[in-house]
């Protein structure tokens, strides 16, 4: 660090703005002005030669004059003091900061060690703060938002097939079946030890209806086959020997276009994973279970239509 001797310079006659701008002018640079050349535009800096500015003690070298128009050494008007500092100073949101990366071992969530970290950072001194970037903070903001996005997503499905159907009732026993597909992705969540992030959580998102596609394949026969005067059980029951094999090919279908996302590698594979895995669990959920259960449902919700009707 090199600092101006004010009291040198007033016994010398030397301003020291001037000091300081000529030590900037050697050792800095200064941007003088622009000029085009070839019809280009350069910067005109002003600088030393590196090989008379690469050491302090080169500062001999330099000469400031006074006001009476003589020439100081610029090394008798200055005060040479040597500090250590860091080569980067991080800032964030303008206060001085730094990055703490931590990465979850095998079998712990971000959630679990995101709780950890708030627990510990109440125990600081005061004065200082933390904040949360990067997914961390997307996880942390949609701990919120996922509540209000599943809620609003049952509420859209069950509004729409309502108006598909021109029913109140029979909506209800697609409800009733999606929890079987989100059974199916949280067992293959445990079972791979993967997190519970926002990139499987917006896998659960698109879950919702493409489980609600394999029960509207079922339903819609069965309603079908009540219409032409079939009892519940058996119209749902003729339903489910007629639409299996499409149930079943189509959740195939969706099971092996997702594994990719399972088996990738590089960069971004831990979003990826987390997706296949909601993905491919959902869909055996839906498929194992939901198949299984939706007879039943439709039975306890259907059984009085024909004798409304």
């Amino acid at each position: 660090m090199l600092n101006a001797d004010t009291a040198k310079a007033k016994f010398y006659g030397v301003d020291v703005n001037q000091v300081y701008n000529i030590i900037h002018y050697v050792y800095s640079n200064y941007n003088v002005n622009f000029s085009y050349k070839m019809q280009s535009l350069i910067w005109v800096i002003l600088q030393g030669e590196y090989r008379s500015r690469v050491t302090l003690q080169q500062l001999s070298n330099i000469f400031v004059r006074n006001k009476h128009g003589n020439l100081v050494n610029a090394n008798s008007l200055v005060h040479q003091t040597r500090y250590q500092s860091p080569l980067m100073v991080e800032r964030f949101n303008n206060y001085a900061a730094t990055k703490v990366i931590v990465t979850p071992n095998k079998g712990y969530t971000n959630g679990e060690i995101m709780q950890i970290i708030t627990q510990e950072m109440s125990n600081v001194a005061r004065g200082f703060d933390y904040e949360w970037v990067g997914s961390s903070f997307m996880q942390k903001k949609a701990q919120k938002d996922s509540i209000v996005a599943f809620s609003f997503a049952f509420i859209f499905i069950y509004l729409v097939l309502c108006a598909l159907y021109g029913m109140w009732r029979l909506p209800l026993v697609v409800l009733m079946v999606m929890p079987f597909a989100l059974l199916g992705s949280g067992a293959m969540l445990l079972a791979r030890s993967q997190p519970n992030d926002l990139y499987f959580q917006i896998s659960l998102i698109a879950l919702l209806g493409l489980s609600a596609k394999n029960i509207i394949l079922l339903i819609e026969f069965g309603l079908s086959n009540m219409r032409r005067g079939m009892p519940a059980r058996e119209a749902i029951l003729e339903a489910l020997r007629l639409r299996f094999r499409p149930v079943l090919m189509t959740s195939i279908t969706f099971i092996v276009g997702a594994l990719p996302l399972v088996l990738s590698h590089g960069a971004g594979a831990g979003a990826q994973h987390s997706v296949g895995t909601g993905i491919i669990g959902g869909m055996l959920g839906s498929v194992i279970l939901g198949t299984l259960v939706t007879p039943s449902f439709f039975v306890l919700i259907m059984k009085n239509y024909n004798k409304k009707s």
